[in-house]
């Protein structure tokens, strides 16, 4: 798998970072999650888990020629917003030795990859209640 990163929460040390790859999907690292009452809510398939991210990673979306990183629309099974302003965002567990190696991944940290369409999908105008949807307790 071939990456391309698009950009960095921070510019300092280890943080939430965005990839777009040759497979047609994005690469979300971000902290790990250890709250079970969050967990539990999730429904992760075998090899997904779920990563915790501020909102203005997506900023970043508009380095791959989208004109916007705004999300407008929380669709499950992808993406929960947090009452603390971050997004849970859920996906495959990126186990690629060659991916990981390119990336510094701290132990506090993992990666999922979602396809494009899923994140695109939720730059569109919201449908209804979406954005209305209740945050998930605190983690």
């Amino acid at each position: 798998m071939k990456l391309r990163f698009l950009g960095k929460n921070s510019n300092v040390g280890e943080c939430p970072t965005l990839y777009s790859t040759d497979r047609d999907t994005y690469l979300v690292q971000g902290w790990k999650i250890f709250a079970n009452d969050l967990l539990m809510q999730l429904d992760l398939s075998e090899g997904q888990t779920a990563v915790e991210v501020p909102t203005e990673l997506f900023d970043h979306l508009t380095k791959d020629g989208l004109p916007s990183g705004d999300i407008r629309r929380i669709e499950d099974p992808i993406m929960v917003l947090t009452p603390g302003g971050t997004f849970v965002v859920q996906g495959l567990e990126v186990t690629d030795p060659e991916a990981l190696s390119t990336m510094d991944v701290p132990d506090y940290e993992t990666v999922v990859e979602v396809p494009k369409t899923a994140i695109t999908a939720l730059l569109e105008d919201p449908r209804g209640v979406d954005l209305k949807r209740r945050a998930q307790p605190a983690l």
